[in-house]
């Protein structure tokens, strides 16, 4: 039996990929900061961190797996410009430390780095839906990361004939994502204004953005099909090929709510630097047989149910 090796499994994707994986019948083995809570059955999981190369040459030599799954990341774009020094440790210097550690390793294993739309930046306003071959213009310090992971990939998937993948996924959503992200502040508010933990207010960035969303349920199925059959060196864009804006998502989940809610611009939720839309073209993962089938609907009621059941 193939074992995969999630690192960074306690995020927001880590466990459903987990569980995406022992479906497809891997041992799958998992890695979580020392101070993070994660489990789940039949998964084993080991400490790591990232920035000590030590730690993760210590876990590959003691499970050799034969695919990895690196999520491992500080993911939050708002996070990245509080925290530029941080973001910049975690996704560059982690990601060369892994890398570094697999080829020192003479493993022959596959790897696939998830990255991130973001990473396209200004290139958005040039062609739109975007290809996996336009050129990164990274517009905030969390993009410029995981362009710079892409090309360290690349780099070492041509230089040493490493087996490597590269992913930039658009915007996932999904029930325990944190509240960090948009749609899911959207449905926390709305669940502790229904149960009177709030005022009848929800405050809200920029609406007329607009982003590309998918269920991280078909994101995670998508992974599984790179595992198999994507192809060394390449960057595959995962995303609904459809951009929705900020607005309508917001009257869809407003739409699902049982009371009348206000709507409040918060100058603190606004970014430094945003592009009015970001979308997809997926020809490239869907010749590989991946199609997303969790509407945005089902979606926001399933994330909107997750708060209810938690405030």
């Amino acid at each position: 039996m193939k074992k995969a090796l999630v690192i960074g499994a306690a995020g927001f994707v880590g466990d459903y990929l987990s569980e995406r994986l022992l479906q497809d019948g891997y041992d799958v083995y998992a890695t979580k900061l020392q101070n993070e809570v994660y489990s789940r059955d039949n998964v084993a999981v080991f400490n790591l961190n990232i920035l000590k190369i030590n730690e993760i040459s210590e876990i590959l030599n003691t499970i050799c797996p034969d695919i990895i799954f690196h999520l491992a990341a500080q993911s939050s774009v708002a996070l990245s410009w509080k925290n530029p020094a941080l973001t910049v440790d975690i996704n560059i210097k982690g990601t060369l430390n892994l890398l570094e550690s697999i080829r020192k390793s003479k493993l022959s294993l596959k790897t696939i780095l998830i990255g991130s739309s973001e990473e396209y930046g200004f290139s958005f306003t040039e062609c739109c839906p975007i290809t996996e071959d336009a050129c990164p213009k990274p517009t905030n310090i969390y993009a410029l990361t995981k362009a710079t992971q892409n090309m360290l990939g690349a780099i070492y998937a041509k230089a040493y004939n490493m087996d490597i993948v590269m992913v930039r996924a658009f915007n996932h959503i999904g029930p325990r994502q944190t509240e960090q992200f948009v749609v899911s502040d959207f449905c926390k508010q709305v669940a502790e204004i229904e149960k009177n933990l709030k005022e009848p207010c929800i405050y809200v960035g920029n609406l007329s953005a607009k982003r590309d969303f998918t269920d991280v349920r078909d994101i995670v199925n998508a992974y599984s099909i790179i595992a198999k059959s994507g192809q060394s060196g390449e960057t595959y864009n995962i995303g609904s090929g459809k951009a929705v804006s900020i607005q309508d998502i917001l009257n869809l989940i407003l739409n699902l709510s049982t009371v009348n809610i206000k709507v409040v611009e918060d100058n603190k939720k606004l970014r430094p630097s945003d592009i009015p839309i970001a979308e997809a073209d997926v020809q490239k993962i869907t010749s590989l047989g991946w199609k997303p089938s969790i509407d945005i609907n089902q979606s926001l009621n399933d994330i909107i149910n997750y708060w209810r059941k938690r405030v």
